[in-house]
C-alpha cells in the first residue's frame, strides 16, 4: 500500500529503534559521499497514529519520538506532522523538544489539507519561527496554484472565447510582471539549444535568429 498523507486516518508507526537506525544509515551514506551539506529530515506522525509498539499515544508519543530521534544526534530538523492547524500542540511539541535540545531546529508543513483562511488566529511564519522552525513547507501549494489558474483560464475561455486568452497574457506581459513562464521560448532554453546546435553542426531550426519578426508581437 503507498504511503499516506499526514493527514489521513489510521497511521501505523514503525518502532523508534527501527526509524532511529534508518536515520543512523542516511548520515552515514552521507558522509561515505561527501556530502557535508546533506539535510536529515526525522519525521514523527506520532500526534494522530493509531497504532505503534508504545502504549502513549498523541502528542505525547510525537514528543518521546521526537527526544529519541535527537538523542540519536543525526537529525538536522525535526518534523512533526499536525492532524490540525492549532497552535497548541505545535508549541507544545516545540517547546518539549527544546527543553532537552535548546537548539534544536524544526521543519513545518504549512499544509494544504487545513484551512488557514478560517482559521481565527493562524500561526504567522514569524510565530514558526519563533519556536525553532527552520523550514516551512507547503507540499501542495502549486497544484492548487496550478488548478486555480487553470480553471480561471477555462472559465474566461467559455464566457468571453479568445479575449479571455488575451487577458491572461495582459497579466502576463504587464510592466513590472515577473513571470518567468511568459515567454515558453527563453523559459524552455530555445536560444541555448539552437547555440548549442550550430556549434556542433546539428541546428534545426535555422542558422540565424529570424530578424524580421517583431518582438513586440512575439514571445
Amino acid at each position: 500500500m503507498p504511503k499516506r498523507c499526514g493527514h489521513i486516518a489510521g497511521k501505523a508507526l514503525i518502532p523508534a529503534t527501527e526509524f532511529v537506525g534508518k536515520l543512523k544509515m542516511m548520515r552515514a551514506t552521507a558522509d561515505d559521499l561527501g556530502a557535508k551539506d546533506f539535510v536529515v529530515i526525522a519525521r514523527t506522525d506520532g500526534v494522530s497514529a493509531t497504532e505503534a509498539p508504545e502504549s502513549k499515544r498523541g502528542i505525547q508519543l510525537a514528543i518521546d519520538r521526537g527526544l529519541r530521534y535527537m538523542d540519536s544526534g543525526v537529525p538536522d530538523l525535526l518534523w512533526c506532522e499536525f492532524p490540525t492547524a492549532e497552535r497548541g500542540p505545535v508549541e507544545q511539541f516545540c517547546g518539549e523538544i527544546r527543553k532537552r535540545f535548546p537548539k534544536a531546529r524544526f521543519a513545518f508543513n504549512y499544509s494544504s489539507s487545513f484551512k488557514w483562511f478560517n482559521e481565527k488566529d493562524p500561526q504567522t511564519w514569524n510565530d514558526l519561527a519563533e519556536l525553532g522552525v527552520g523550514f516551512i513547507f507547503i507540499t501542495l501549494a502549486l497544484q492548487h496554484a496550478a488548478g486555480l489558474g487553470i480553471s480561471t483560464l477555462l472559465e474566461d475561455l467559455k464566457g468571453h472565447q479568445q479575449d479571455g486568452y488575451m487577458t491572461l497574457q495582459r497579466k502576463e506581459w504587464a510592466d513590472g510582471a515577473n513571470i518567468p513562464t511568459r515567454s515558453h521560448h527563453l523559459f524552455t532554453g530555445v536560444p541555448y539549444h539552437q547555440h548549442v546546435g550550430q556549434e556542433y553542426g546539428a541546428n534545426r531550426m535555422g542558422s540565424e535568429v529570424d530578424e524580421h519578426l517583431e518582438v513586440s508581437k512575439v514571445v
